[in-house]
């Protein structure tokens, strides 16, 4: 890995820790909720197994998550589409992202998840484009964003939702999310226990 990459990470690391023991009062719309770093390496690792050129992220905050696929997608020669609605936290995105010197492999999208989906859906160029997703975005509208997210992603390409498990406060959201991928017939799906929970599912058709 190399070493800019490493060090904005490791940071960013600091800063989620800090976050999350409440030893700083950081603002609600500042706050990273980022993945956790085992859920970093997962993705990272299968993005490497799977080859992955055309990723699609939906949440990106800033950037963490962002950062462990870019330093993966980067030697397979590919790039991330990532979208974002917090002008705060794509600024302090950019940041990062030039910090660890991936900007040129990152788009951002900036607006709500479901107004960019739609706007992708309508457009050929998307068709089965995709090959890795990820989806850390609002939890009430998750079944949604799937359901647009499919007809976007290859066969045999890969949709990895964070927040399965934990918190808890959105464990029955997740719940009928998994339920509602479990009954669809094109894909296959399983929960991972790793990190906040992740929902990994692998579109078959």
């Amino acid at each position: 890995m190399k070493t800019s990459i490493f060090e904005v990470l490791e940071k960013l690391e600091n800063q989620s820790s800090l976050e999350k023991s409440r030893k700083v009062d950081v603002p609600a719309n500042e706050r990273m909720l980022a993945i956790t770093k085992d859920t970093g390496e997962l993705l990272n690792m299968m993005i490497r197994l799977g080859n992955a050129k055309n990723m699609l992220e939906v949440g990106m905050s800033t950037g963490y998550s962002t950062i462990w696929c870019a330093e993966a997608i980067i030697e397979n020669g590919g790039k991330i589409t990532t979208i974002e609605q917090n002008p705060k936290k794509i600024k302090m995105a950019k940041k990062n992202f030039q910090n660890a010197d991936v900007s040129d492999a990152i788009t951002i999208q900036e607006g709500t998840a479901m107004q960019i989906l739609r706007e992708f859906n309508l457009h050929a160029k998307y068709n089965k484009f995709f090959d890795f997703v990820l989806i850390d975005a609002d939890k009430e509208n998750v079944i949604e964003y799937f359901d647009m997210i499919v007809p976007l992603v290859s066969v045999r390409g890969v949709i990895i939702t964070d927040n399965i498990l934990y918190p808890e406060k959105y464990r029955e959201d997740m719940k009928k999310y998994s339920a509602h991928i479990q009954a669809n017939p094109n894909v296959r799906t399983i929960t991972s226990p790793i990190g906040n929970g992740e929902e990994i599912t692998v579109k078959l058709r």
